[in-house]
């Protein structure tokens, strides 16, 4: 147990600061702090000694001087239980500090202002603070180190129960989550200042490069129950508040890991789209995906073109989960649906069933994420695949050219392509998935495996291929099952063999020149 008699206070977030200090001073703690944190405290009626008083020098150049010294430092880092150290401490006269209370300057913030000076982003670098920290982690045994206002309430309970101390294992938990702390802000300040480089003296924003050395330190959030299977460990690790690791899960089960993956495969596709958009998401892949005019419409659609694939699925919807739409999902046995918001007739129809997981979902891609992928030995990083469909920028290569409805379905299809896994082939309608060729080996199987498990009638459908066709017999063998229009991204040494099988059979083919392999 470590009796907390004196404590040093010195905070950017000062939410619960005043509370926290008063119940400190319920069990005698004498207070130290600095500038404004020192400030809030005597003016909620406080007795405060300023950290000048204790090392005897006035804070200096701006702040950036107030706690670096050794009599702040000694007092945290001396053991209790080594007689030289506490025989050095009493030579300097220097008191013991046995609780520091420091969060830190948000550099994240600074960091995520566009067009940050790096004058600014320099200043909103603590130095004290992670030194305070790192000090008091280190001599946990002796010193609480408090780096969470979300800890304040449990560590008053435990004083007041242990009359003034704190156990073993409070401390040894504090000074772990002070160490990761320090880790995630040394990796934040590392991530951004990469992307700056000096050229002619001058600070230059490099925005598209990828870092020369690359921090991830993520928090856990959540411990799952296993991995992709039973016999492994998983566990989800994030910072942030966005996307499907920041969704707030609103009912049932606890999710999976390959729940969450599958939600994330729904979540993005959806993002393609402006309009009221559904996707049924199974092992990663689309098998429905329907963009209408409203959101039961899209599930309809989506629903219709592989009922037998939906069940057991993921639900994906770009828009507030209404009542109408509720009713039908309802229907069908899924295991999670992710959503920007529910209505409450939505969630009236949806919590019936206790074991389906209702996520609500903020944020698509945000600037500067990255994409991970673990290879044996290492990581790979990639920036994701931002690239949309431009009718402008597209090339019609055959003497057919597309209808207006086969321009929408064109560029429907190209969305949903981008999500399937590669090799991929879509078979689409304006605003509707009807089928899709997912991961095979060979694009000319993709192509026969959509056709093969359709269940709404092609005739008349364009096709979406994620890379270029290396033969025609992919092409031949669409336009026999009905497909009148193709995009793909073009480049393949036999273009002008497939350009000249499609003007023979008389369908309209696109080229994007855009790649969208997904392994």
């Amino acid at each position: 147990m470590a009796l907390i008699k004196r404590v040093l206070l010195s905070v950017t977030d000062k939410t619960g600061l005043v509370e926290f200090a008063q119940g400190l001073t319920a069990f005698g703690a004498e207070l130290i702090s600095t500038g404004g944190t020192a400030k809030l405290l005597r003016g909620a009626g406080l007795n405060v000694k300023d950290v000048a008083e204790v090392t005897g020098f006035p804070e200096m150049l701006d702040g950036r001087v107030k706690t670096i010294h050794p009599r702040v430092a000694g007092g945290i880092l001396a053991r209790r239980d080594d007689s030289g150290h506490m025989a050095a401490l009493a030579e300097h006269h220097i008191p013991t500090i046995d609780m520091v209370v420091v969060n830190l300057y948000d550099f994240a913030a600074a960091a995520a202002k566009p067009g940050a000076a790096i004058d600014y982003l320099i200043e909103n670098i603590d130095i004290g603070g992670p030194t305070m920290i790192r000090a008091a982690a280190k001599n946990f045994q002796d010193v609480a180190v408090v780096t969470s206002i979300e800890d304040y309430p449990a560590l008053l309970e435990e004083l007041e129960t242990h009359e003034g101390s704190l156990s073993k294992k409070t401390l040894w938990d504090l000074a772990r989550k002070a160490f990761a702390l320090t880790a995630r802000y040394d990796a934040a300040i590392t991530t951004r200042l990469a992307r700056l480089e000096v050229v002619n003296g001058e600070f230059v924003e490099q925005p598209d490069e990828l870092p020369a050395n690359l921090s991830i330190v993520l928090p856990r959030r959540q411990s799952l129950r296993y991995g992709e299977n039973p016999h492994q460990q998983a566990a989800l690790y994030a910072a942030g508040e966005t996307g499907i690791a920041g969704a707030e899960q609103l009912h049932g089960k606890e999710l999976s890991y390959n729940n969450l993956v599958d939600l994330d495969a729904g979540w993005q596709l959806v993002c393609e789209f402006s309009g009221p958009a559904a996707a049924i998401i199974k092992h990663t892949n689309p098998c429905g995906c329907a963009q209408q005019d409203t959101l039961v419409e899209a599930y309809r659609q989506a629903y219709a073109a592989d009922p037998v694939s939906a069940f057991g699925g993921v639900l994906a919807f770009n828009r507030e989960l209404d009542g109408d739409t509720a009713e039908e999902a309802a229907k069908l046995f899924v295991e999670a649906i992710a959503a920007p918001s529910y209505s409450e007739a939505a969630l009236a129809k949806l919590t019936i069933k206790k074991n389906l997981r209702l996520v609500k979902v903020t944020g698509c891609l945000g600037d500067g994420e990255l994409y991970v992928k673990a290879i044996t030995g290492g990581i790979l990083v990639q920036s994701p695949d931002r690239e949309t469909f431009r009718q402008d920028t597209a090339r019609v290569v055959t003497q057919t050219q597309p209808t207006e409805d086969q321009w929408r379905a064109l560029e429907f299809g190209w969305k949903v392509c981008k999500h399937v896994k590669s090799n991929a082939i879509v078979y689409a309608a304006p605003g509707q998935l009807l089928s899709a060729g997912a991961g095979q080996m060979s694009r000319v199987f993709s192509v026969e495996i959509g056709a093969k498990k359709s269940v709404l009638p092609l005739d008349g459908c364009v096709v979406a291929s994620d890379a270029f066709f290396p033969f025609a017999d992919g092409l031949e063998a669409a336009v026999a099952n009905g497909a009148r229009a193709f995009i793909q991204p073009g480049g393949s040494v036999r273009d002008a063999e497939v350009i000249a099988a499609a003007d023979l059979l008389g369908v309209a083919m696109v080229f994007t020149g855009v790649r969208h392999f997904r392994h």
